[in-house]
């Protein structure tokens, strides 16, 4: 079980409190007007904070200090920004993700490393592939027969400095593209695996698990 803070009560952060709550983690939900908090079910386990979601004694209340992701949902594209960028940089929060309206914004965004997710492809299970890691594996897109899958992977830190053959090596995949600093790239044969990098690679259906197993695990020393 782990703890998760989210950062407003529309509909999606509501969506995202119930689905990690089912899920057996802890959550604690951040907004403004008390009045949102109507949209969680009758019974909702979870803390709810009326304040504002990047004002520090607000995170501390929501137990950030403790928290293994942070998500910033609200309505506001400045508000999302600034509490993503508090929960990373103040408390250290590892995991994180903002909503952001203007694709524009987004894009600067992602180049500093803040990952988000643009309004215009907003769902749900894209914030939760990018901090549950038990759900990394959905994938991106299916080939027709559905043995395949597109996805993006979560990687262990220690992997960071590895080339991209020790990923494919290690597990069965195969790299397709990795985004950088906002940019996707082609890896070729002197390509390493950075902070800060998306990798996205191709998976059978069959093998999602062992593959999150590997990567969730640093690489194994050579003797």
């Amino acid at each position: 079980m782990a703890h998760f803070v989210i950062m407003g009560c529309g509909r999606v952060g509501a969506t995202l409190a119930h689905t990690l709550e089912d899920s057996g983690h802890s959550v604690a939900i951040i907004d403004q007007d008390e009045r949102a908090f109507r949209r969680l079910r009758t019974g909702f386990g979870g803390r709810k904070i009326t304040g504002v979601g990047f004002d520090q004694a607000t995170l501390k209340q929501a137990d950030i200090e403790n928290a293994y992701a942070f998500a910033a949902v609200s309505s506001g594209d400045n508000s999302n920004i600034l509490a993503t960028r508090v929960a990373r940089e103040t408390f250290h929060v590892e995991h994180v993700v903002a909503r952001i309206y203007d694709p524009g914004r987004a894009e600067i965004y992602q180049r500093l490393g803040i990952p988000t997710v643009a309004a215009v492809r907003w769902s749900a299970d894209q914030v939760l592939r990018r901090i549950l890691p038990e759900t990394a594996i959905k994938g991106d897109f299916r080939e027709p027969s559905g043995r395949l899958i597109l996805t993006e992977l979560s990687l262990n830190d220690g992997w960071i400095g590895r080339h991209i053959d020790d990923l494919e090596n290690a597990a069965p995949l195969r790299v397709a593209y990795l985004t950088r600093f906002g940019e996707g790239m082609l890896p070729g044969p002197d390509t390493s695996y950075q902070q800060g990098d998306t990798v996205h690679a191709m998976v059978q259906g069959t093998d999602t698990a062992e593959v999150a197993r590997i990567l969730a695990a640093p690489p194994v020393k050579e003797n």
